[in-house]
Formats: structure tokens, C-alpha cells, sequence
């Protein structure tokens, strides 16, 4: 039962923890452009490619 003392703030913790990190890359735009980046995946770039 002493565990749950312990596990239960600790989870509550990571989860806040969790919440924060999504809030900051929320407030970095880091999701602004997803369907760019799929586009981006697909195109021939001559560079890429082997001599």
C-alpha cells in the first residue's frame, strides 16, 4: 500500500510534465505545417540523389 504513496504523485508529475512539453511545442508552432512535410517526403530532389 506504501507504494501507492509514492506511484501515485509520481505519475501525476510525469503526466503534468507531459501536459508542459505539448503546451511548449504547441506555443513553438512545431505543428503548423504537417500536410508540407508529408508533400515534402514525396518530391524528386536531384540532389538526393547517388553519383
Amino acid at each position: 500500500m506504501n507504494i501507492i504513496v509514492i506511484l501515485a504523485p509520481l505519475s501525476l508529475m510525469l503526466a503534468a510534465l507531459a501536459l508542459v512539453f505539448f503546451f511548449w511545442t504547441v506555443a513553438n508552432r512545431q505543428y503548423e505545417d504537417p500536410t508540407g512535410d508529408a508533400e515534402r517526403i514525396l518530391m524528386d530532389d536531384p540532389e538526393d540523389r547517388p553519383g
